[in-house]
């Protein structure tokens, strides 16, 4: 995989990163956000397919991308297909961090060292090229304000950043609010991103298997036979 383009969680982190504190938004979330978009881009670069809420390796072959080839041999290393769920929800503590490290090493952000009420030590991180997270920022303004339909990529964005609760990051405030319910609306655009999307919100629900949803909380309008939409996707070979 080139470095032409970034891929999902780079961008998905880069949207989560302030810049005016060089902290992440939902720290708490965004490890499973991470782990969700990368399925997502796994998908997409034909190394997986879903199958209704599985996810099977169909090509170990390595991407070239050391985050995304390390989730695909613990795939490929299960054997048999593994719920979404179950992948999102994983032991793996940690992945916001990688990411960081990742991103650094790609010199998209800068680690810059600090202290905490002048003793602890702490690292904030500054985005290399401010330019990078506009463009991000503005795929996701533009699908809102024109509703003209996203591609799937930022549509599988868009669904990450909602289902891990960046949309008052993102679009803060009571004049945000209806930029909030119209980035939640771009999930019936990806039909893949959208399922990995809402097993992220299960695992958040503390469901780590059940496709029952907590009472009282409001779910994402999900697409009707989702599990045949999203296999016959993959399985035309639509990207």
């Amino acid at each position: 995989m080139g470095r032409s383009r970034r891929t999902i969680p780079e961008e998905l982190l880069l949207l989560a990163l302030d810049p005016a504190t060089g902290t992440t938004a939902q720290p708490q979330t965004l490890d499973l956000g991470l782990a969700g978009a990368q399925l997502v881009e796994l998908a997409m670069a034909g190394r997986i397919v879903p199958d209704g809420d599985r996810i099977t390796v169909v090509n170990p072959r390595p991407t070239g991308d050391p985050t995304l080839d390390h989730a695909l041999e613990l795939l490929r290393r299960r054997g048999s297909a593994v719920r979404a769920v179950q992948w999102i929800g994983g032991p793996r503590l940690g992945l916001r961090q990688t990411y960081l490290a990742h991103l650094e090493r790609c010199e998209m952000v800068k680690a810059v060292p600090g202290q905490v009420c002048g003793v602890l030590p702490t690292t904030r991180y500054q985005a290399s090229d401010d330019c990078t997270n506009s463009a991000i920022k503005e795929r996701l303004d533009t699908a809102i304000r024109t509703g003209v339909p996203p591609d799937p990529r930022t549509a599988a964005l868009a669904a990450l950043a909602h289902a891990v609760g960046l949309g008052k990051h993102l679009y803060p405030g009571n004049e945000g609010r209806s930029c909030r319910s119209r980035l939640r609306d771009l999930i019936r655009y990806d039909p893949l991103g959208g399922m990995v999307a809402h097993a992220v919100m299960d695992v958040q629900n503390g469901m780590p298997t059940a496709q029952v949803r907590t009472p009282g909380v409001r779910p994402v309008a999900r697409p009707a036979a989702r599990p045949a939409v999203v296999t016959g996707m993959v399985r035309a070979g639509i990207r």
